[in-house]
């Protein structure tokens, strides 16, 4: 499967940004869902994660109550709305898939390219 993400820009602090990620090539449903972000000087880090019905979800601790992953499987798409931005949100967010929740928040197997968010204080 290819990933492709979209959606990111430039927005003030405790503002919103919902950010898109559409598949191909693949049989979508079979794989669980998940968000990642680098920050500049940092490691790539983990921040969300859904299964492959969109049942269950994992957040981060730093975005846990202000972000929200879903999917759609009919689309091939799925989604990071990212409520209450803070400054410390700012990084190039990428999406990622994996066979399984394990896998696709330590070492998702497929990446797509990553969508600047950056937040103003």
């Amino acid at each position: 499967v290819q990933l492709q993400a979209s959606g990111g820009g430039l927005v003030q602090a405790g503002g919103s940004l919902r950010l898109s990620c559409a598949a191909s090539g693949g049989t979508f449903s079979r794989y669980q869902l998940g968000w990642f972000r680098q920050a500049p000087g940092k490691e790539r880090e983990f921040v969300a994660a859904v299964s492959w019905n969109g049942v269950t979800t994992y957040y981060a601790d730093s975005v846990k109550g202000r972000f929200t992953i879903s999917r759609d499987n009919a689309k091939n798409a799925v989604y990071l709305q990212m409520n209450s931005l803070k400054p410390e949100d700012t990084a190039v967010y990428y999406c990622a898939a994996g066979a399984s929740m394990v896998a696709v928040t330590t070492t998702p197997s497929t990446w797509g390219q990553g969508t600047l968010v950056t937040v103003s204080s």
